[in-house]
């Protein structure tokens, strides 16, 4: 078992959870809070690889991490993780900065991925015993 470098993947999430409280209601960053939600799911993921002494993939989609840490927790809404995926990977280039088929994400969306990523970061904390505060 690995929990000190687990415990560093989930304080780095719970970083995004920060930032996503402060601007999941802003209509002008909805992208980034989708982005900081794709962050936070990853991060607790790759802790329960990390946890686990599983090898971290240096990959950042998080349906192969779903994948990957089947064994220990279950996530519903692969779709939502999809379009997670998609909305981190099209923020990283400028054209589409992170854009969903419909355009930038509602307030409504981005509050759903912010509770979303939350809940996951909450339940892995759960599943390994580690409480991490502020």
């Amino acid at each position: 078992m690995n929990e000190t470098v687990a415990k560093e993947w989930l304080k780095a999430a719970y970083d995004d959870i920060l930032v996503m409280e402060k601007i999941h209601n802003e209509s002008n960053l909805t992208h980034m809070t989708a982005f900081h939600a794709q962050q936070c799911i990853e991060k607790s993921l790759k802790s329960i690889l990390e946890f686990n002494e599983k090898k971290v993939p240096r990959k950042h989609d998080l349906l192969t991490l779903k994948d990957h840490v089947q064994p220990y927790i279950y996530i519903e809404n692969e779709d939502l993780l999809d379009d997670l995926n998609d909305l981190y990977i099209e923020s990283r280039y400028p054209g589409s900065f992170g854009l969903l088929p419909s355009g930038k994400p509602t307030i409504k969306e981005a509050e759903y991925f912010y509770v979303f990523a939350k809940n996951i970061f909450n339940d892995v904390c759960k599943l390994l015993k580690i409480e991490i505060l502020s």
